[in-house]
């Protein structure tokens, strides 16, 4: 594996594979890696050649006051951990090459940006946005790998790329969770023993929805109300949002059809994690992705 550190190195890399007519992957990650992001890495390698992966702890994406100063960071033990799995190339730049000295451009995505994250977090999703249009331009990957635990990121990295007429496509892939349910999240270490016990809260109170549904519950309020039951018993969480969105524009799905989302962002302490749950309508009915 190859670390690359500046991006015009890391361009010319992109440049060779392109005129070779080859395929390549990106799959763009903040470090602490986990299973999560091993999925991601498999899932690149199964459609792309070579891989991408980069390590880049994005001070953009971090209003004041947020854990850019304690974000875990475990360089050498990724980067190992990304050569066991085969990466042909890890793109790691210092915050200075990618946010040079007079650095003033940035992205934002209008609407789908300003709910839920975008509402809790301002400035956040400019962040995101901006520095994966400059990860997808330095790159240029044939595709590109998210989880959905970050839907509404996601859904928002797939408007930035239409509407910028982008080459790559991004490709949204299952979330990876725990035995108990607890999705994985590089902010899960922050933990303490007794709040990752009250965070498999999340998994269930996703488990009560997809429950009212299975028993005929067609009404998206009340599959937040489940929810918000599950959550409001667990003494150790603070919910900020709990909602079921229309996957398209994360606007309130005032009705079920095609593709929702039941969202969800509570406190467990001073750790905040998210988690949701696709509900699609097929066949007649609907079915669950958790």
């Amino acid at each position: 594996m190859e670390i690359i550190l500046t991006v015009e190195w890391m361009k010319q890399v992109s440049r060779l594979a392109r005129g070779e007519g080859r395929l390549s992957g990106l799959v763009p990650t903040m470090g602490a890696l986990h299973e999560g992001h091993v999925s991601l890495i498999r899932a690149a390698q199964q459609e792309c050649s070579p891989v991408t992966a980069s390590i880049f702890v994005n001070p953009a994406q971090f209003a004041p006051g947020e854990d850019f100063e304690r974000y875990p960071r475990r360089f050498d033990a990724d980067a190992a951990l990304l050569e066991s799995l085969g990466v042909e190339y890890l793109f790691a730049p210092e915050a200075a090459e990618l946010y040079p000295p007079g650095f003033s451009s940035y992205v934002k995505v209008e609407g789908l940006g300003s709910r839920l994250e975008g509402r809790s977090r301002p400035g956040h999703f400019r962040g995101v946005a901006t520095v994966v249009l400059k990860l997808l331009e330095i790159v240029q990957p044939w595709r590109a790998y998210f989880g959905r635990k970050d839907a509404q990121q996601a859904r928002i990295i797939q408007q930035l790329v239409r509407d910028f007429h982008l080459d790559a496509q991004i490709e949204v892939c299952p979330i990876v969770r725990e035995a108990d349910g607890l999705a994985l999240s590089s902010r899960n270490a922050y933990l303490s023993p007794e709040d990752r016990r009250a965070a498999t809260a999340l998994h269930r109170a996703l488990g009560a929805a997809q429950a009212a549904l299975g028993r005929g519950e067609r009404n998206p309020a009340n599959l937040a109300a489940a929810m918000r039951e599950v959550i409001s018993a667990e003494p150790r969480a603070a919910a900020d949002y709990v909602e079921v969105v229309r996957a398209d524009t994360f606007e309130p799905a005032t009705r079920l059809s095609g593709e929702c989302y039941a969202l969800l962002a509570v406190f467990f302490g001073t750790t905040r994690l998210l988690d949701n749950m696709l509900i699609v309508e097929a066949g007649g009915g609907f079915r669950c992705e958790i």
